[in-house]
C-alpha cells in the first residue's frame, strides 16, 4: 500500500542521525541515469559515496549502494531488522516503502559515507525521501503524466509535487527540455522556498565538449539525446556538490568525467543483452523498463535508430491500473508480433500487481496491423523461447515494465554453487 507522507519517516530516523550530505533527485523518467552518473562522479572524485534508488532489480539490497557495489545482504538484513525493531517498539507502522528507505539511510550511516545520492521513489514533496534536511543540490528531471492518483492529473500540478524536494539555500538542477509550463512550476517553487537560481540544462555545453578529449566526445557523441541531458544534470550537480562546504574539495576533471561516461552502466535501460542461455537466441535482445509515454519515445528513437522501421517482436508486461495506450501506440507498429506477460510478485511491494496479460495483449492488439502471439500469464521463459522463434533474428524487446526486467534478470542469474 502506498502512504504518502513525512510524519512516520521523520519519527523513523530521529534516533539515528543521519551524518552524511545528500544529493536529491525527482522526476518521472531519467531519476535512475541521473544517480548512476552522479554517484560514479563523485566516488571518482574522492567521496565516500552512497546510492539509494528504487525499485530493486534483481534483489531487494541491490537497491543501496555504496561505491557503486550493492550492499551485501548480511548488511541490509541487520540494518532492515534495526529499523523494524524501532518501527515497531514506537508502534510507528511505516509503510514499507518507509521501511526501505530508514534502512538504506541506516546503512549510508553504519558505512560512513560522504555524500549519498537518493533517488525519490514518487513525487517529492511527501515522499519518504524528502525527510533529508541537508541536501547539497537537489535534481528534477524529465517531468511527465505518471502516478495521477497521488500526484495530480496534469503535469504542472505533479511537476509541484516534485520540485517539493527543493530547500532555502538549496540549488536545483532541471531538465531544460520539460515543458515551458513544467519549468515555470519549478522556478515558482524555488522562488516561494527560496532555493535561488534554477540550473535548467540540455546537455553539456557545445563548447566544453569540444575542450574533452576525442575519446570522450566520441563516447558523448554516441550518447541518446536524453542521455546526454542526463549527463549534463549529473556533471553540474556534482560540480556543485562538490564546491559545498564539508566535502573534500575536488574537481570533475575530463579523466573523472571521461571514467564516469565510458564506466556508468544502468542496468534494465536500453541494454543489450543475450538470452541465449534461456533460448538459445545468438542475437541480442533489447532490455528496456519503459512503462509510460515519454520513456516509450526515447526507447522508439533507439530502436528506429538502431533496427530502421522493420517488423519488431515483443515480450510486454505492465503493472495494473496503468493507461498502456500512450505507450503502446509509441512503440507497436503494424507488423509488429506481441507476446504478453505477467511478471511474478514483487519482493517487499506486494501491493503491486501486474496487468493480466490478456488484458494487457487486448490493449496492444487494438494498435492497428498488430500481431499476437498470444498471452502467456507467468510464463516467461515459455514467452521468450516462443519470441525468439518468432523473432527469427530480427529485432526482440523486453519492455513495459521494471518489474518484467527484474523477471528477465532473474533467470539470467547463474545458480549459485552447490
Amino acid at each position: 500500500m502506498i502512504e504518502l507522507g513525512l510524519g512516520r519517516i521523520s519519527r523513523l530516523v530521529q534516533t539515528s542521525r543521519l551524518s552524511w550530505r545528500a544529493v536529491h533527485v525527482a522526476g518521472t523518467n531519467g531519476k535512475g541515469g541521473v544517480c548512476a552518473y552522479l554517484s560514479n562522479m563523485l566516488q571518482q572524485a574522492g567521496q565516500r559515496c552512497g546510492r539509494f534508488t528504487s525499485p530493486h532489480l534483481v534483489d531487494r539490497w541491490d537497491c543501496v549502494a555504496i561505491d557503486g557495489l550493492p550492499v551485501s545482504e548480511s548488511a541490509f538484513r541487520h540494518a532492515e531488522d534495526a529499523v523494524r525493531t524501532r518501527d515497531k517498539a514506537d508502534d510507528i507502522r511505516a509503510s514499507e516503502f518507509e521501511l526501505l528507505t530508514a534502512t538504506a539511510f541506516e546503512l549510508f550511516t553504519r558505512e560512513g559515507v560522504d555524500v549519498a545520492v537518493v533517488e525519490c521513489g514518487m513525487g517529492g514533496r511527501l515522499d519518504a525521501t524528502n525527510v533529508l534536511d541537508d541536501k547539497l543540490v537537489t535534481v528534477i528531471t524529465k517531468i511527465g503524466l505518471d502516478h495521477q492518483s497521488f500526484l495530480g492529473s496534469t503535469v504542472e500540478a505533479i511537476a509541484r509535487e516534485k520540485a517539493g524536494i527543493m530547500k532555502p539555500g538549496v540549488p536545483c538542477v532541471a531538465d531544460a527540455t520539460n515543458d515551458t509550463s513544467v519549468l515555470d512550476v519549478i522556478r515558482s517553487v524555488g522562488r516561494e522556498v527560496g532555493s535561488g537560481t534554477v540550473h535548467a540544462l540540455d546537455g553539456l555545453p557545445c563548447e566544453q565538449v569540444e575542450s574533452m578529449p576525442p575519446h570522450f566526445r566520441n563516447d558523448y557523441g554516441a550518447l541518446e539525446p536524453h542521455q546526454k541531458i542526463n549527463f549534463s544534470l549529473a556533471t553540474t550537480a556534482a560540480r556543485i556538490a562538490l564546491s559545498s562546504n564539508g566535502l573534500r574539495q575536488a574537481t570533475l576533471n575530463s579523466g573523472v568525467l571521461s571514467k564516469a561516461l565510458r564506466e556508468t552502466q544502468w542496468p534494465g535501460r536500453l541494454q543489450c543483452i543475450s538470452i541465449a542461455s534461456l533460448t538459445g537466441r545468438v542475437e541480442e535482445v533489447v532490455l528496456d523498463g519503459a512503462h509510460n509515454p515519454q520513456a516509450a519515445s526515447a526507447l522508439a528513437r533507439f530502436l528506429e535508430r538502431r533496427f530502421g522501421r522493420v517488423p519488431t517482436t515483443w515480450v510486454l508486461a505492465a503493472s495494473e491500473g496503468k493507461d498502456m495506450g500512450g505507450t503502446l501506440s509509441v512503440l507497436l507498429k503494424p507488423g509488429d508480433v506481441v507476446c504478453a506477460v505477467e511478471f511474478g510478485p514483487v519482493d517487499g511491494m506486494p501491493w503491486v500487481k501486474p496487468m493480466v496479460a490478456s488484458r494487457l495483449l487486448e490493449a496492444a492488439t487494438s494498435v492497428n496491423g498488430i500481431r499476437q502471439a498470444g498471452a502467456y500469464g507467468q510464463s516467461l521463459k515459455t514467452a521468450l523461447n516462443d519470441a525468439s522463434e518468432i523473432a527469427n533474428g530480427g529485432p526482440l524487446v523486453i519492455t513495459g515494465s521494471l518489474y518484467l526486467v527484474s523477471g528477465v534478470l532473474r533467470l539470467l542469474r547463474p545458480e549459485p554453487a552447490v
